[in-house]
């Protein structure tokens, strides 16, 4: 909570600079999947922004002021997450806790940017969501989460380290978050010494993964490394044991919640 007092004060300065902060509570907006398939994470955002102003309030608010919570949808779409930025803009918020995909967190930062307001994202791991706004000068886009290089360059020399001689299939979800990880997973593992027999790509949304895991079957796949969300991942883990493909699964950070368990039952 600390670091997010201290982004609310960094907040009003951007607020106060701007000549934003004239009502007598300050606005904050959380900005995530409150719907779509990835909307238990934005559920935990939710809950945890709504803790978080309710701490703070008690404690007597930010720079005297008491905080005001907006809470928006943008279901990891890109398109709706430039509509929830806007929408969170016109109701006068000075910092957005968000977004969660990186797809959606990058679009997004052009209207933050131009209306002075401070991103941070908990979640957008690519690296272009920081990297792309620095080299344009921008001062207010902030992330808390690692990066798809510092994540994938991990994974791609354990995987060299661990499997040396094994039969490895890269998947991703063709996401920004997906690709992006998988690829530098890739890029490491190869600069390791170590081949992907397989570089797979599937579509968020898919049911049926009974084609990719024959193929896999008949590579004899050893280690499957999975760039995207849980929701895939789970139906591939799951259908992957029903046909008897015993492959270790590696996945990344958005299958920590109960989501992909859920998903996966016993075969998980």
């Amino acid at each position: 909570m600390k670091r997010l007092v201290q982004s609310i004060i960094l907040a009003a300065a951007f607020a106060s600079a701007a000549g934003l902060a004239k009502a007598q509570n300050m606005k904050i907006a959380v900005v995530g999947p409150i719907t779509g398939s990835n909307a238990a994470h934005g559920e935990e955002m939710k809950r945890g922004a709504e803790m978080a102003v309710k701490d703070i309030n008690a404690k007597g608010g930010v720079l005297g002021k008491q905080l005001d919570l907006i809470v928006a949808d943008d279901a990891c779409d890109p398109k709706q997450a430039v509509a929830a930025a806007n929408d969170v803009v016109r109701k006068g918020v000075v910092f957005v806790a968000g977004h969660y995909c990186s797809s959606a967190s990058i679009p997004a930062s052009a209207v933050y940017n131009e209306a002075g307001v401070l991103q941070m994202t908990p979640a957008s791991t690519n690296t272009a969501s920081t990297d792309d706004a620095a080299k344009k000068g921008w001062n207010n886009v902030f992330r808390t989460s690692g990066r798809d290089d510092a994540q994938g360059a991990f994974a791609g020399k354990y995987l060299a380290d661990h499997y040396k001689g094994k039969r490895v299939a890269i998947v991703h979800d063709e996401t920004v978050y997906g690709k992006g990880i998988a690829d530098e997973a890739m890029k490491a593992m190869n600069a390791a010494g170590l081949k992907q027999t397989m570089y797979e790509v599937v579509a968020q949304g898919d049911k049926d993964f009974s084609a990719l895991i024959s193929k896999m079957k008949e590579a004899n796949i050893d280690v499957i490394y999975y760039g995207g969300y849980q929701t895939e991942a789970g139906l591939i883990v799951r259908q992957a044991r029903d046909q008897g493909l015993k492959a270790l699964f590696i996945a990344i950070g958005a299958l920590v919640g109960d989501e992909y368990w859920k998903i996966t039952g016993a075969a998980g």
